[in-house]
């Protein structure tokens, strides 16, 4: 388990570090204030080749992927289904921290939005884009508490693979209207890889609970019994509710003096 620990720690500390070098890698060009040939490229695609009415109106669906109201509905799940004792605050918490970092960044670089190719409107600065930090940040989070709770194998992969699809359509859809540069989308990711990478060692622990390390103890268990089965006899089908009724059955096994 402490090899698997170092080796996690590991792989945490490279995406910190390929996150930071990209990130840095496009600031310093977009402070020398050159077209950038990836700007150029994801124009030339997903503005001039990809443009269409019934097109415009699936990327705007995808932006407000990441508006505040989406955010905010989203938000009441996490409250409602996660696990943990604060899950709630776990959330807001990333969300908070994530927005005064984007709003630092931007006032720092101060780079005019794009001009002259835009479908809806926007006011701010461009760099770093908020979208793409902000569902960067939510729904990578969300895609660590599945990863780290979901005890389905198939379900974890498919919600986490929704997630990334969630994530990369906010970016393209930004590029896409007009109201940001691409490397304003990369950049964004990048921070937020890294942001999101310390705040699930650092943060999280403080409002999760180790319930997988746990879970992975009564798996081993030959007197292990899947959840599911538990429950067949009654009616409960609240997640919160079996949660309680699968802690106590733990609390039950760990008192028998058998």
């Amino acid at each position: 388990m402490r090899i698997r620990e170092i080796l996690r720690d590991n792989a945490r500390y490279a995406v910190i570090a390929a996150a930071a070098i990209v990130f840095l890698a496009v600031l310093q060009d977009v402070r020398s204030d050159d077209i950038l040939r990836l700007d150029a490229s994801a124009y030339s695609f997903l503005v001039v080749r990809m443009r269409r009415p019934w097109l415009t109106a699936i990327m705007e669906g995808f932006s407000s992927l990441s508006s505040p109201v989406v955010i905010a509905g989203m938000f009441l799940m996490v409250v409602a289904f996660a696990p943990g004792r604060r899950p709630g605050m776990c959330a807001a918490l990333n969300l908070v921290c994530v927005v005064a970092i984007n709003q630092v960044l931007k006032y720092i670089v101060h780079r005019p939005r794009p001009e002259g190719f835009r479908l809806i409107s926007e006011v701010g600065y461009s760099f770093p884009s908020g979208h793409s930090m902000v569902s960067m940040a939510f729904y990578g989070l969300c895609a660590w508490m599945v990863w780290t709770y979901e005890r389905d194998k198939i379900i974890r992969w498919l919600c986490c693979l929704g997630f990334a699809v969630t994530v990369v359509a906010v970016g393209m859809s930004r590029v896409y209207l007009g109201v940001h540069y691409a490397s304003d989308v990369v950049a964004g990711f990048c921070v937020s890889i890294a942001w999101l990478a310390i705040y699930t060692k650092i943060f999280c622990p403080m409002f999760m609970p180790e319930e997988k390390a746990q879970h992975i103890k009564e798996v081993s268990s030959p007197t292990y019994v899947e959840p599911e089965r538990l429950y067949v006899a009654d009616d409960t089908t609240s997640m919160s509710a079996r949660h309680m009724r699968w802690e106590q059955h733990v609390l039950n096994k760990d008192d028998d003096p058998s």
